[in-house]
């Protein structure tokens, strides 16, 4: 963990730049910045949720257990959201692994200052409400996704929602740790990814993927993505 970092700038996490000066002011001594390390473990499944995280850049990729102690990506968050909502809804204990998928930086929150500073009235909360519908909705259609779309309309999904959230057309990734994100064998993967590469949607060199045509794989990509990003999309509007 970084030493507290003084707010002298306005955040670039959604949900904190969306507070009131005053609101925002008041919660701004109780956090602090830390970094992201790409594929460093937040929580574990049935781990005390002690601290929040308010990503400011990178990715959070929230993940459930499967059959034979392998994962399955359920949801994505980055700078547009919270890490640790259960905690907003009364449960002290995380359900899922929460590992960095996308290296970058967070502010965090102790898990009794989310606890106080929802509790009074102000717009946070109410924020919150709004990001756990958007965040639930990401969940159920990733589920609905991940049982009915072919392979190459999820690795698209899941490449341009880690695009959005990044903000980025490049970012660091393992074939090995995609494979886990989308639940299925690396050779899958491989050919998946393979397959964008041949037509020039992506390049793949070294661990580092960047996106070359986001039109093209927008069209590749399963309508899931554009229902995710609807409603994420109302959620800022609001």
């Amino acid at each position: 963990m970084s030493k507290p970092s003084a707010l002298r700038a306005p955040p670039t996490n959604q949900l904190l730049a969306a507070l009131p000066k005053n609101e925002y002011r008041r919660l701004a001594p109780s956090l602090k910045l830390v970094p992201l390390v790409f594929g460093e473990v937040i929580y574990e499944p049935g781990d005390l949720i002690r601290r929040v995280f308010f990503p400011t850049s990178g990715i959070i990729s929230l993940l459930a257990n499967v059959d034979e102690g392998g994962t399955l990506e359920v949801g994505i968050v980055g700078r547009e959201g919270l890490v640790g909502m259960p905690v907003f809804m009364g449960v002290k204990t995380s359900p899922n692994h929460a590992v960095v998928q996308g290296a970058g930086s967070a502010w965090t929150l102790t898990a009794a200052a989310l606890r106080t500073s929802t509790s009074d009235g102000q717009l946070l909360p109410r924020l919150l409400q709004r990001y756990s519908y958007s965040l639930w909705s990401q969940l159920s259609q990733s589920a609905v996704c991940n049982q009915n779309h072919s392979i190459d309309a999820r690795l698209a999904r899941w490449l341009l929602m880690t695009r959005d959230r990044m903000g980025s057309d490049e970012f660091q990734l393992t074939q090995e740790f995609l494979s886990n994100m989308l639940g299925v064998r690396r050779e899958a993967v491989n050919k998946a990814a393979g397959d964008l590469q041949r037509q020039n949607v992506i390049r793949y060199s070294r661990g580092t993927l960047t996106i070359l045509k986001p039109a093209a794989l927008t069209a590749i990509a399963c309508k899931c993505y554009r229902t995710i990003k609807r409603e994420y999309d109302s959620l800022l509007a609001k």
